[in-house]
C-alpha cells in the first residue's frame, strides 16, 4: 500500500492495524520515503525475499561469503 504522508501521519492508527497484513510505503512529494513493516516477519518470509539478490553459483560456503562482504568494506 502506497500513502502520503501526510495521510499516514493525520491517520496513524488506522495504518498501525494495516501493517499487520500490508506492507506500507509512505511518500513525500510523490517520492517514497519510507517503508513500515510488521516487525516480527516470518524468517522463511525475510530468506525467500532475498532469493536471487547474491550472486554466484550457489557453491559458497560461510568463510567465501564472509570474506567477500569484509573485502567490499
Amino acid at each position: 500500500m502506497v500513502i502520503t504522508a501526510t495521510e499516514f501521519k493525520t491517520n496513524f492508527g488506522k495504518y498501525l492495524d494495516l501493517v499487520i497484513n500490508e506492507d506500507i510505503i509512505i511518500t513525500k512529494n510523490g517520492k517514497p520515503i519510507a517503508k513500515v513493516t510488521q516487525h516480527s516477519q516470518d524468517k522463511l518470509d525475510i530468506l525467500n525475499s532475498l532469493i536471487g539478490i547474491a550472486k554466484g553459483n550457489g557453491d559458497a560456503n560461510l568463510d567465501q561469503i564472509k570474506s567477500e562482504r569484509l573485502s567490499r568494506q
